[in-house]
C-alpha cells in the first residue's frame, strides 16, 4: 500500500513498487493521511512539485501517480 503524502520519505520517480500490484491512498485535502493509515502504508511518497507550487489537489496528485505507475508498467 502506496500513500501519498507532501512530506513522503521517497519522491514519485524513484518508485519501485509499480511493477507489482498497488493500493494508492490519497489523503485528505488540507489534513492529509490520518495517523493510522500512514503506519499501515508500505512506502510514503511525496510528487517533486516546484516550490512556487504551495501542494496539489488530492484528484490532481492520485492522477499522477496513477499516470507514473502506468508509464513505468509499460515500459516492462
Amino acid at each position: 500500500m502506496l500513500g501519498l503524502d507532501g512530506d513522503g520519505d521517497m519522491q514519485l520517480p524513484k518508485l519501485e513498487l509499480a511493477d507489482r500490484p498497488l493500493v494508492i491512498v490519497v489523503g485528505s485535502e488540507g489534513k492529509g493521511l490520518s495517523r493510522l493509515v500512514t503506519e499501515t502504508c508500505d512506502a510514503i511518497v511525496s510528487i517533486p512539485i516546484s516550490a512556487a507550487t504551495e501542494s496539489l489537489n488530492a484528484g490532481i496528485a492520485a492522477s499522477v501517480a496513477l499516470y507514473e505507475v502506468a508509464r513505468r508498467r509499460s515500459a516492462l
